[in-house]
């Protein structure tokens, strides 16, 4: 239903902006996805060896600042894509 009503608004030329969007909505989620997952298994982890917790939030904020770069990037690449 949502799909349908989302083809019908798009129409014609506007359907490749449709799906900019949609690709940049589904990159901004995933990337938000992604460093949930690592703040979930940093806490895990912190849990169970709480002395190597300084290691694992450094880890974690490195790895956290590379899922939103790509994740930013991919955003930008549709942006582009829409100015194209």
């Amino acid at each position: 239903m949502l799909s349908a009503i989302v083809l019908q608004a798009a129409g014609g030329a506007a359907l490749g902006t449709a799906g900019i969007a949609i690709g940049a909505a589904l990159a901004a989620f995933a990337g938000a996805f992604g460093i949930g997952k690592i703040g979930k298994a940093t806490m895990e982890a912190s849990a169970r060896q709480p002395e190597s917790a300084n290691g694992y939030r450094l880890t974690a904020i490195i790895v956290a600042a590379l899922v939103e770069g790509a994740s930013l990037f991919a955003i930008l690449v549709c942006l582009l894509a829409l100015n194209k």
